[in-house]
């Protein structure tokens, strides 16, 4: 189950097979084979392969970013593989039958195998079976007696002490955080409690990151995909326990919609992510108060949310991170974008855009990191320019590359990266 698929011998395996597969669907000994049911099947696959980039990229546009050409190659070689299985059917028997679905399915694997390695989404298949597999109990924390903060030029780590017994693994329990106040219908978030919090005598008042996965997405992504209990208990080990709270929270609704993270005519986004969480967290966990104890953080879409809130809501949130965002919340065309949230009002786009609201005012009590692939040829360019913006806004920002393109390899580490860094934001260590 821990075997790797993105790497090493497996995908390597899966994509000889899977070629192996194809050519043997692709040959026959058949003339009528050659002069009809071959053409027709390459022929209809190609027309169906630029259908489904022409409906996606250009029509549908469910997420920003489209399909790259990589992905569009692998999707048009299974249906291709499909297409051959179907077309050598009807005169083969029921043995025969069975070879050529046997061989569609090898390509679909392939096709499969070598999307997945763009991403890097799902490394092992524990992760690919996750969903089914796992089972995250709900949230329950009580109240400690007694609580210790930082006084004033100290930090956290200095006068905390790591108390016998304490586990050496952190708790990943999901809740809902509903919208009270904006109305937002989001799905259930996942809050990481790092091994510090539970002690009871006294509880350290940790710091909280707001994390966000992208789009299409969800919360689970950050634990399944992103490895979160894994990164957290790393730092945590290396600090008596210590690490951020960690809650992830969803600003869609859905793997396919797209709020923007805006207050707008789609979702009260802003308003959820700004009060409704926040909220929640006084409410129910015990940690540190003020802006400079919350960060917010994401990948792709989740880092162009990171930034819009760091902006729209500096009162509530100190830092951020943002890794493979965008320079501006689109859906796919910035007519669009502002057709669809304000009905074509650019002044309203214009008061919330960070990079518009960054123009005409400074933050220089606002931290922020700045996290891309440099492979990443679409994001990369765009979080420079994100980047230089929050500089010329008087914001005490860093800008990191590290290797990858707009996959989990390049969010993973952006998250494992920088932990240090948000930890001294937050005055969890020195």
């Amino acid at each position: 189950m821990d075997w790797p698929i993105t790497s090493g011998v497996i995908p390597v395996l899966l994509l000889a097979l899977g070629w192996l597969a194809l050519v043997g669907l692709a040959v026959s000994s058949s003339t009528h084979w050659w002069s009809r049911r071959f053409p027709c099947a390459v022929l209809l696959a190609a027309a169906l392969t630029v259908l489904t980039r022409a409906v996606v990229n250009d029509w549908w546009q469910p997420w920003p970013d489209g399909l790259t050409r990589e992905v569009v190659f692998w999707v048009g070689i299974g249906i291709l593989g499909l297409l051959l299985a179907l077309f050598r059917l009807p005169p083969l028997r029921w043995r025969g039958r069975f070879a050529a679905l046997g061989a569609a399915l090898l390509v679909l694997l392939m096709s499969g195998s070598q999307i997945n390695r763009q991403y890097d989404q799902y490394p092992t298949l524990r992760v690919l079976l996750a969903p089914w597999l796992q089972h995250t109990p709900k949230f329950s924390a009580g109240k400690a007696a007694s609580t210790l903060s930082a006084p004033g030029g100290r930090t956290l780590a200095e006068v905390w002490h790591r108390p016998a017994g304490l586990p050496t693994k952190g708790t990943i329990t999901t809740s809902p955080i509903p919208g009270v106040k904006s109305g937002f219908n989001p799905r259930a978030a996942y809050v990481y409690l790092p091994p510090a919090y539970q002690a009871t005598e006294p509880r350290p008042l940790l710091p909280v990151l707001v994390l966000m996965a992208g789009q299409p997405g969800g919360p689970a992504d950050w634990v399944n995909s992103g490895d979160l209990a894994g990164t957290m208990d790393s730092f945590a080990a290396e600090h008596q326990g210590l690490a951020p709270i960690v809650v992830v929270v969803d600003p869609t609704g859905s793997d396919w919609a797209n709020t923007l993270c805006m207050d707008s005519r789609i979702a009260k986004a802003q308003t959820y992510l700004a009060q409704d969480v926040p909220d929640w967290v006084h409410a129910h966990l015990q940690t540190g108060t003020g802006r400079t104890s919350f960060a917010i953080g994401g990948l792709s879409l989740g880092g162009t949310c990171s930034l819009q809130l760091a902006v729209n809501a500096p009162q509530v949130y100190g830092s951020f991170l943002d890794i493979s965002g965008q320079d501006e919340p689109t859906l796919g065309s910035h007519d669009k974008t502002v057709q669809a949230a304000f009905g074509g009002d650019e002044a309203a786009f214009d008061a919330v855009d960070p990079l518009h609201v960054m123009a005409r005012q400074k933050f220089p009590d606002t931290a922020g990191a700045f996290v891309v692939g440099k492979s990443d040829g679409e994001y990369g360019p765009q979080q420079k320019k994100a980047y230089q913006a929050a500089v010329a806004a008087g914001m005490k920002v860093t800008f990191t590359e590290v290797p990858g393109g707009h996959d989990w390899t390049v969010f993973r580490a952006g998250l494992r990266g920088q932990l240090t860094w948000l930890s001294q934001q937050f005055g969890l260590i020195r």
